[in-house]
């Protein structure tokens, strides 16, 4: 009896000391990945539980490693974004000064108005970038309040044409619309829906090169412009923020038209999709009738 007792106490101690080692052989790797190694952790331990302790923390490490990839990558485009934002914002504000500028030192009317009309021109495009990063910054930051109705969609859409008028005359374009029914009416947001025809009117001007068109199928609005071979964008990646299709085209753009397209038309419990086809870009939209 006494002597079944002194191997169980010695087996005891073995395994106590063999476990206290293990422990210690973790807590030293654990202490190595702390100071910045990558290693994964190891045991030669036949426990089950320790074991099992040593696959989950190699789990969660692995998900900390894939989260800190993550975060230094959207750290990185975060401060791509802001440089090129600033860049945008710069241009017409450069612009502008220098109009004023010339205009300031000319003594020829006709050429003063010219210079102070392109600097307009130039504060326009200002003003409009900023209204879109203050919109963004509700959307993201603060709860974005809606008050949903039911409208009827043609007249809001004429109305945000006609604010385009001047604009589309200098382009020598005229817009399609194609309505199968003029009493075509959706529920959403008056001022949010109105931010959306802006956003894509404005964005056919800016990157298209024409044939503008806007119709109606069944519940779907689709806006669709022709597109430079050269300029065509990912229709996977053209709702993102800050998303170009040709950076170095920057057309007084700040890249977050169209994320605010798709933010507002999601908070109306809306459906938007893309697609290219045959250098035209199809923006389909679909909200609840």
């Amino acid at each position: 009896m006494n002597l079944l007792l002194v191997l169980l106490c010695l087996c005891f101690g073995i395994f106590y000391v063999r476990l206290r080692m293990d422990i210690h052989n973790l807590s030293a790797q654990l202490a190595e990945i702390h100071r910045g190694s990558h290693m994964e952790l190891s045991t030669n331990s036949r426990q089950k539980p320790l074991l099992a302790l040593c696959r989950n923390l190699n789990q969660v490490l692995a998900a900390r490693d894939r989260a800190h990839m993550r975060y230094e990558k959207a750290e990185k485009q975060l401060k791509q974004n802001i440089t090129s934002l600033a860049h945008d914002i710069r241009t017409p504000l450069t612009g502008a000064t220098g109009y004023i500028q010339l205009a300031e030192e000319c003594e020829n009317e006709t050429k003063k108005n010219h210079y102070l009309a392109a600097a307009q021109k130039r504060l326009t495009e200002l003003k409009d970038m900023l209204e879109e990063m203050f919109l963004y910054t509700k959307l993201t930051v603060e709860d974005y309040s809606l008050s949903i109705e039911k409208l009827q969609v043609l007249p809001l859409l004429g109305d945000c044409l006609l604010s385009f008028y001047t604009k589309f005359e200098d382009a020598n374009l005229e817009p399609k619309v194609l309505f199968a029914s003029e009493d075509f009416s959706v529920q959403a947001d008056e001022e949010a829906l109105r931010r959306v025809f802006l956003n894509l009117i404005q964005n056919a001007l800016l990157h298209g090169t024409g044939n503008i068109t806007i119709l109606q199928q069944g519940n779907i609005l689709i806006f669709q412009n022709s597109l430079a071979p050269d300029s065509l964008p990912d229709p996977e990646q053209i709702f993102d923020r800050f998303y170009k299709a040709d950076p170095a085209r920057r057309k007084g753009s700040s890249g977050l038209g169209l994320f605010i397209v798709k933010e507002l038309i999601q908070k109306m419990d809306g459906q938007i999709s893309a697609a290219l086809e045959n250098d035209c870009l199809k923006i389909s939209i679909l909200l609840p009738v």
